[in-house]
């Protein structure tokens, strides 16, 4: 098994290769792939030192798997060129995502869609893989119409620039702006560029991919809002299901399904928070309560790390079920 991560030495990257180390992943060789500025420079991972390699010499060494975290147009252009020599990509950009042709999978949902057709794979944006995680037995069960989903995004979801912004102003420095304003004591209703139809296109990413990968009839409307936290996003959701439900149900059916973990006790202050989801897989739900304005609605807060399952566990959780069910050749 010869694995190739692209943009090994970013911020989403760098927590991949922590993941496959916790993971076990079973590889048998490893390259390291970076933008040309970072051409061989030294990395020591797992007691081991590795040279950076570039795109060129990557798709050369024909890796079976290359975990794709370089940013979008890195992946139109060189995806498909790792394809064509009998790679399979897994995606971490919106590059692929709603390309008809292409799966956008969350393993817990859809793993079980994949083949060894499938190339080029898509990670959902991190905001999405949280929220279909959690709606996902809600679903099956009551059948849902209609998500009014409100985020609060952490700054580690632009990258290593949005850290640097924040820590500059924690230290009263000037530097350089990933955002139009300052984020410390600040919220900004606007993650990624704004659309013609007045959303973000990060609101947008909710809508067309929740569809996508759950059910194409429910209604998913979006604010994005970026607060000050170093790493984790939060998500309000509002829930309009066809029948209705009862709150212990809802919970059991959270509580047995895998990858979610439920915190949701007010009367001891358990609910989730992204600063104790930060380094662990799981999404977390709890504030779990009936919307008493209209019938057969659900309230409920869902957290999870963004670096984590929200892409980089998720991205080796699908390379994980290709090699587990063979459907790459080794």
């Amino acid at each position: 098994m010869k694995l190739a991560v692209v943009g090994a030495t970013g911020l989403v990257g760098s927590e991949i290769l922590e993941v496959l180390k916790e993971f076990k992943f079973p590889y048998d060789e490893l390259l390291l792939v970076a933008s040309e500025r970072s051409v061989g420079k030294e990395i020591l991972y797992n007691n081991i030192t590795y040279k950076v390699i570039g795109l060129t010499d990557a798709v050369a060494a024909k890796p079976d798997i290359a975990i794709f975290s370089a940013g979008g147009e890195t992946s139109l252009e060189w995806a498909p060129k790792f394809a064509e020599v009998g790679t399979t990509v897994v995606d971490n950009s919106s590059a692929w995502r709603m390309n008809p042709a292409n799966k956008l999978i969350v393993p817990e949902i859809n793993g079980d869609t994949l083949s060894d057709d499938d190339k080029i794979i898509a990670n959902p944006n991190c905001s999405t893989i949280q929220l279909v995680l959690a709606l996902l037995p809600l679903h099956k069960k009551y059948s849902a119409k209609r998500v009014v989903v409100s985020t609060y995004q952490s700054i580690s979801g632009t990258g290593v620039k949005a850290l640097d912004q924040l820590e500059n102003e924690k230290a009263g420095k000037e530097g350089e702006m990933a955002y139009p304003y300052p984020i410390m004591e600040n919220c900004l209703p606007h993650c990624d560029v704004f659309m013609e139809n007045g959303y973000t296109k990060e609101e947008m990413k909710l809508t067309n991919e929740t569809k996508k990968i759950l059910d194409e009839n429910i209604n998913v409307t979006a604010t994005a809002v970026r607060v000050p936290v170093m790493g984790g996003h939060s998500e309000a959701l509002n829930i309009e299901f066809e029948n209705d439900f009862d709150l212990d149900e809802v919970r059991r059916l959270l509580h047995e399904t895998p990858g979610i973990t439920v915190k949701d006790d007010p009367t001891t202050n358990i609910y989730p928070m992204p600063k104790y989801a930060r380094g662990k897989d799981d999404v977390f739900v709890g504030r779990i309560r009936r919307d008493e304005s209209q019938p057969n609605t659900l309230n409920m807060w869902v957290v999870a790390d963004n670096l984590r399952k929200g892409a980089a566990t998720n991205a080796v959780q699908i390379a994980k079920h290709l090699v587990m069910n063979k459907l790459v050749e080794a």
